[in-house]
C-alpha cells in the first residue's frame, strides 16, 4: 500500500482561526472552531440585539430564521419546508424521538457505533413509554454488505417503530451506508433516524434522497458555523406529527416554526450560520474536503507507523471522504471511560495537543481529525511524542 502523502495546505487558511497556535488541534470532529469572520459576524448580531431587544424580535425576526433555515437545508439538499433549525443534532433527535408515539410492545434498535447522549436519549424515552431497547453490535471493519445484513436481520417488522444510525460514527470515524439501510429498513416498513452530525461540510450529500424518515447534521463542526447550529429534516408523513420539546408562541404555526422558536434562546449562532458555508465555499468546498480527508490519512498513518501498528490493520473510515480517522491504542491502554478521560486530559497537557480518545468494545483508540488549520509536522510531532508518553506511562 503507498504511503499518504500529506496535501498541500491552502493559502491563508489556518489566518482564518484564532486558535491558539501553542497547541495542536487534532479533533476538530467534537467542536469545530469557528473562523473569526463567523465570530466577527455574530457579534454584529448580539450587539444588534442588546442595542434594541425589541426591534431585534420584532421587526423581521421569523423572515430572517426562514431566511437562514432555506440557506442551510438547500445546501443539504434538503427541502426548506421539512426542515428546523434547532441547537445540536441531540435536539432534534430528542424531537424526533418523542414525536414517535411508542408504546408498550414498540423497540427502537441503535447500534454499538452509536454516540453516547443518544442512548441515554432512547432509553429515557423506552423508560418514558415502555418501549423497548435493542443494539445491532457491527465489527469495526464490517464490509458495506455486512453491515446491511446485519442490520436487516436485526430489524423485526411490525415491532421495530425506529432504526437509528450514524452517517458518520463518532466513536469510531466510520461512514456507514445510510442510504441502503434506509432503503432495506422501509421495505419493511421500519422508520430510521440518520445521526448526520458530523455530515454538513464534511460529506457530498443530497439529505433528501437519502430516504430516511428523520435526518440531524450539526453545521458547527464541519461547516464553520458557531456552535448550537443544527437541522432536524423529516420526511413528508411525520411533519404533523412533530412536537417540540418546549411549547411556544409559534405552536399553532407547526412544524418547523414551532420547534424552532422557544422564546427568548440565543439565535445569533443560527443567524451567523451563513457565514461560515460563505467561508467554506470560499476556500472551496470540494478543496476543503479533498485536503481535509488527505490530511488525516496521513496522519493515521504517521501515529499508526509510530506505535507499531500495521497499515493493514488501521481501520478504513469506509469512505475517501472521511478527514477523521481511528487508530488502535496498545493492549491494556485506556480500555475504560475514566483511563480514556485521563490519557486525554495528559495529552492536552503534557503533548499540547487536543485528540479525541475512547474506549470501545474495550479497547482505547485514538481518533484524530484534519482541517485547514492542521499541518503535516503536527502529527508527524505527536506521533513521536506519544510513543514517548505511552512508553513512560507503561514504566
Amino acid at each position: 500500500m503507498a504511503e499518504p502523502e500529506p496535501p498541500t495546505p491552502i493559502p491563508g487558511a489556518r489566518l482564518l482561526f484564532s486558535l491558539d497556535p501553542s497547541v495542536a488541534h487534532l479533533n476538530h470532529g467534537s467542536f469545530g472552531a469557528v473562523p473569526i469572520n463567523v465570530q466577527r459576524a455574530q457579534q454584529r448580531l448580539r450587539d444588534e440585539l442588546e442595542s434594541n431587544p425589541l426591534r431585534f424580535f420584532d421587526r423581521g425576526f421569523f423572515d430572517r430564521i426562514a431566511h437562514t433555515r432555506r440557506h442551510l437545508a438547500t445546501f443539504l439538499g434538503a427541502s426548506p419546508e421539512r426542515t428546523a433549525l434547532v441547537g445540536n443534532a441531540t435536539t432534534g433527535i430528542a424531537i424526533a424521538l418523542q414525536s414517535l408515539r411508542l408504546g408498550p410492545g414498540d423497540e427502537i434498535l441503535t447500534t454499538n457505533h452509536g454516540y453516547g447522549s443518544i442512548g441515554f436519549a432512547v432509553a429515557r424515552e423506552c423508560a418514558r413509554t415502555g418501549a423497548t431497547a435493542g443494539v445491532v453490535n457491527l465489527p469495526v471493519r464490517a464490509s458495506e454488505t455486512q453491515v446491511v445484513a446485519q442490520i436487516r436481520a436485526a430489524l423485526h417488522p411490525g415491532r421495530t417503530k425506529l432504526l437509528i444510525v450514524d452517517q458518520v460514527t463518532s466513536a469510531t470515524a466510520w461512514q456507514l451506508p445510510v442510504a441502503t439501510i434506509a432503503t432495506v429498513a422501509a421495505r419493511l416498513g421500519v422508520a430510521v433516524l440518520v445521526d448526520g452530525a458530523h455530515a454538513p461540510g464534511m460529506l457530498p450529500i443530497e439529505v433528501d434522497r437519502i430516504g430516511a424518515d428523520f435526518w440531524v447534521g450539526n453545521f458547527h463542526k464541519w461547516a464553520y458555523a458557531p456552535r448550537g447550529t443544527a437541522v432536524l429534516t423529516v420526511a413528508e408523513r411525520w411533519v404533523d406529527q412533530i412536537e417540540p420539546l418546549v411549547v411556544s408562541w409559534q405552536q399553532p404555526n407547526g412544524f418547523p416554526d414551532n420547534v424552532e422558536f422557544q422564546a427568548t434562546l440565543d439565535y445569533t449562532p443560527w443567524l451567523a450560520a451563513p457565514v461560515g458555508l460563505f467561508t467554506l465555499r470560499s476556500l472551496g468546498v470540494d478543496r476543503v474536503r479533498e485536503h481535509n480527508a488527505a490530511l488525516a490519512a496521513y496522519g493515521q498513518r504517521v501515529i499508526g507507523a509510530a506505535l507499531g501498528v500495521a497499515p493493514d490493520d488501521l481501520p478504513d473510515p469506509g469512505g475517501p471522504d472521511v478527514p477523521m480517522r481511528l487508530i488502535p491504542l496498545p493492549a491494556g491502554v485506556a480500555t475504560t471511560y475514566p483511563e480514556a478521560v485521563a490519557l486525554r486530559e495528559r495529552i492536552s497537557d503534557e503533548l499540547k495537543t487536543e485528540v479525541s480518545l475512547n474506549a470501545w468494545n474495550g479497547r482505547g483508540w485514538l481518533r484524530i481529525c484534519g482541517q485547514v488549520y492542521n499541518r503535516a509536522e503536527e502529527y508527524d510531532r505527536f506521533a513521536e511524542a506519544l510513543t514517548s508518553l505511552l512508553g513512560s506511562s507503561s514504566r
